[in-house]
């Protein structure tokens, strides 16, 4: 049996253990697995580590996320015109990003992502490029995900992806299409494998779009 109190020091020690973050900064409040994350940093990239650290303890089923940005000294303020001029620039240089292929708004540090890419990796190394920078207080990640090709999406294949994949029970998912779309129902043990297994179905060819609608359970109670 695991308390609230027993997952709340777990969130604090896991934490702790992250080198980017100052505990002492981040507020863990749990109910029922339900984790609360409060407090003020001073960089997104920060508030991003604060979330992932907390989705990797044992026990958490959701997260309420109301970490604020906050930059310590007025001239740690950047300008938004910066700030874009910053992220043009650090795609420019990434190899994985498609050149001209990603639009960028910025509007009081909150960066909105725009344009269509082929596959989801390619989505996700434009925020690993960004989510860094000074002056972000956070990102909308609206690009669409559209294959050059029209390949036809083998939904055997995504099934064995998941089966053969050490870190994933897949006793208790269910995965279907929706013309492009692959949508994942049934119950998952932990939000690493919630992830892991979109990153699986997102890998197959054709897809669009993944539907993730797997519920995080566990197997033993929680008590006070």
């Amino acid at each position: 049996m695991k308390s609230n109190q027993d997952l709340q020091k777990e969130i604090q020690d896991a934490l702790k253990w992250e080198p980017l973050l100052h505990a002492a900064e981040i507020g863990v409040i749990v109910k029922d697995g339900i984790v609360t994350l409060t407090g003020t940093v001073d960089s997104y990239a920060k508030k991003v580590e604060a979330e992932n650290a907390t989705k990797n303890v044992a026990g958490v089923k959701a997260i309420v996320e109301k970490i604020e940005i906050k930059h310590h000294s007025i001239s740690a303020k950047i300008e938004d015109a910066e700030i874009a001029q910053n992220i043009t620039q650090a795609l420019k240089w990434n190899l994985e990003v498609p050149k001209e292929k990603v639009k960028v708004k910025v509007e009081n540090g909150w960066i909105t992502l725009e344009g269509e890419l082929q596959w989801k990796y390619q989505s996700d190394c434009v925020i690993t490029s960004i989510k860094n920078l000074l002056g972000v207080t956070g990102i909308s990640n609206n690009i669409k995900i559209k294959p050059s090709t029209e390949d036809t999406i083998e939904l055997q294949n995504i099934v064995e992806a998941l089966r053969r994949n050490w870190s994933i029970d897949d006793r208790n998912i269910e995965v279907s299409l929706n013309n492009h779309n692959v949508v994942m129902t049934g119950k998952v043990n932990s939000w690493y494998e919630k992830n892991e297994a979109e990153r699986i179905a997102w890998n197959a060819p054709g897809v669009w779009n993944v539907i993730n609608e797997l519920e995080v359970e566990y197997k033993y109670e929680f008590v006070v």
